[in-house]
């Protein structure tokens, strides 16, 4: 699609130049911020698994900047390689702000450069910050930054681009889950089995954050060839690819509560399976239809959010009652 076109398309809601001249504004909404406090809610994850040991106030801030700063860094990126393989541009179908990335490079407010360099920025605090945190809590957790960036950066980047691969969804659970752990990991000091294990629910919602984003972004990745497991399937089937991990989420909660890895008080977390459902019947009943499809991506946003807080809130209450 040509500068034109896309303009013609360009929704009211969606970034202009003239709109976000003050440079702090614009290099802040280039990060797609509406998805970094799924971040934060990992890192309360974390602390609260980690609590029991210690917990320090400014290693847990610059846990928080430093994990913000990488999911922005990997939106970033996403939005520079998908201006290359041309589906943003051709994303017709996009719910913005939640699916057809940020759109500065389509709607002209910043180069495709600009947005690489910014990208390769916020990647490089990440590293500084994380070797200053290997350094003072543990060389353990290098291996999880190392395998946060890459996976990150693989994510969309050639030759993997591992979501053109189908691997999309291993990539964010993984992802995510890496938050919980080093989170933990920072306040600990050590390695725990622990956070991998209670952080599992909370990365396969987020997993299917990505899921239901993928819908109103199919036909442009068709296009682009990107064959994720939603292009790869006809919408009514690829729905129930949702249903499945929701599933597997509550099924693993469940678990850890009934081995007694979770007190019985985590099962509140479970409320949040409510809008994940809500998500589910949506996405169910207009697979096929984009335009109908801003609930369920509210929806799947919103339990991606409250099952880690709730579950937080609990280990905390739990260990301070």
């Amino acid at each position: 699609m040509n500068k034109a076109a896309a303009t013609l398309t360009q929704t009211p809601l969606e970034p202009t130049p003239a709109a976000l001249a003050n440079p702090v504004k614009r290099y802040v909404l280039a990060t797609r911020p509406a998805f970094l406090t799924i971040a934060l809610a990992g890192c309360l994850l974390g602390f609260a698994t980690a609590l029991e040991s210690a917990f320090f106030w400014p290693l847990a801030l610059l846990t928080l900047f430093l994990a913000v700063a990488t999911q922005a860094g990997v939106n970033v990126f996403n939005d520079y390689y998908d201006h290359l393989n041309g589906t943003d541009a051709a994303n017709v179908d996009r719910l913005f702000p939640f699916t057809g990335g940020s759109r500065f490079i389509q709607n002209g407010v910043m180069s495709p450069r600009q947005m690489l360099l910014y990208a390769l920025a916020l990647f490089g605090a990440v590293i500084a910050g994380g070797l200053w945190l290997i350094a003072t809590r543990g060389a353990g957790l290098f291996w999880i930054g190392l395998a946060g960036l890459l996976i990150g950066w693989a994510y969309s980047a050639p030759p993997l681009r591992l979501n053109s691969r189908g691997l999309g969804e291993i990539c964010v659970a993984a992802g995510f889950l890496l938050i919980v752990a080093g989170a933990d990991f920072v306040q600990r000091g050590a390695v725990s089995a622990m956070p991998w294990l209670i952080g599992l629910p909370y990365a396969l919602l987020v997993t299917n954050v990505l899921y239901v984003n993928q819908f109103p972004d199919r036909n442009a990745d068709l296009l682009a060839g990107k064959r994720h497991w939603v292009a790869r399937l006809e919408p009514g089937m690829a729905a129930r690819g949702y249903w499945l991990i929701l599933a597997l989420a509550v099924a693993v909660l469940i678990w850890l509560v009934l081995s007694q890895r979770l007190p019985v008080l985590a099962l509140i977390s479970l409320l949040a399976a409510l809008p994940a459902a809500k998500a589910g019947q949506v996405l169910s009943a207009h697979a096929a239809e984009p335009a109908r499809l801003m609930p369920a991506v509210r929806m799947a946003i919103l339990a991606a959010h409250l099952q880690p807080v709730l579950l937080a809130a609990a280990l905390v209450w739990t260990l301070l009652a």
